[in-house]
């Protein structure tokens, strides 16, 4: 049988340090993935995480298993630079125009700016966070 615990407010064993519940409820990561973006793509750990998809070159969808409330909500992104001789610096970006934001998926590029230009890159790593309501 589940059980439910209600409370207004978390504090340490001290009480000198406490936290409402809407503010645990609101400021937590709703879901976060790390991938593995070169070599063989992977997904490396994740949460609320249902699935990842390497559509291509620097191209990501991830999915998540539980949907969120609407798709106003915030992301936040990292991916690692490439190695070689030039320096290359990766930036995440998503094309909201073409409705790749859903209550359940993002779709993502990795763009690559170096002295040669701009193009798609698959970073070693790339890690997203999913910050809004559940639906």
């Amino acid at each position: 049988m589940a059980s439910i615990l209600r409370v207004n407010t978390l504090t340490d064993a001290s009480s000198n340090n406490s936290t409402a519940m809407s503010t645990i409820n609101q400021g937590t990561a709703k879901s976060w993935v790390c991938l593995k973006g070169s070599d063989t793509f992977a997904v490396r750990d994740s949460f609320n995480t249902a699935s990842a998809t390497d559509n291509s070159v620097g191209d990501y969808t991830t999915t998540r298993s539980n949907a969120l409330a609407n798709v106003d909500y915030a992301t936040a992104g990292i991916c690692s630079a490439t190695s070689g001789g030039d320096p290359h610096y990766n930036f995440i970006v998503e094309n909201v125009d073409n409705k790749l934001r859903t209550t359940t998926a993002l779709r993502t590029w990795i763009l690559n700016a170096d002295i040669s230009g701009q193009g798609s890159n698959d970073a070693p790593d790339y890690s997203m966070t999913f910050m809004g309501d559940l639906a």
